[in-house]
């Protein structure tokens, strides 16, 4: 497999966290770990295979360092890398946007038709989620608040599902 890096946007520690789960379920020395605070986009060209992760704050926004890394990457040639996305959200205290900073992650990534990754809305409970398409989120959607325990199961399953898309 091709070696994989994965940015992640974090304030409160959670989504490093998940971002570490992630990196244990590939093979050592096959992803690299960055925060997106400290990185440029010319350092995200270096990867065939891309994790972008972020928590949502407010409705719909992503976490502060993707929203001024997020303008940076339109410039960039994504098209022949294959892009997973996951992100945070609190289905109970925000079910009218539940993880929607991994919507707008997706809505704002400059090509589309290379993300893989999307994972089924069975288990969550919310009514609105711009993370959403076609009945499955673009990524692998997480509730670090009130389904913490279910994280570690959704990451490795999702980790297996990428190892095979990303080939």
């Amino acid at each position: 497999m091709k070696k994989i890096g994965l940015f992640y946007g974090s304030t409160s520690g959670k989504t490093r966290k998940v971002a570490e789960l992630i990196k244990k379920e590939f093979r050592s020395g096959s992803l690299d770990l960055f925060d997106i605070k400290s990185v440029t986009p010319q350092d995200i060209l270096k990867y065939d295979n891309l994790i972008f992760g972020t928590s949502a704050w407010g409705v719909g926004d992503m976490q502060d360092d993707w929203e001024t890394f997020i303008d940076d990457m339109v410039e960039l040639d994504l098209s022949k890398k294959k892009i997973a996305l996951f992100g945070l959200g609190d289905q109970v205290e925000y079910p009218g946007s539940f993880a929607d900073g991994l919507g707008t992650l997706y809505c704002r990534m400059p090509v589309k038709d290379n993300v893989v990754g999307f994972t089924s809305t069975e288990g969550y409970t919310y009514y609105f989620s711009s993370a959403e398409k076609d009945g499955k989120f673009v990524g692998l959607a997480l509730d670090e608040d009130t389904q913490a325990k279910l994280t570690p199961e959704r990451v490795k399953k999702w980790a297996s599902q990428l190892k095979k898309e990303f080939q």
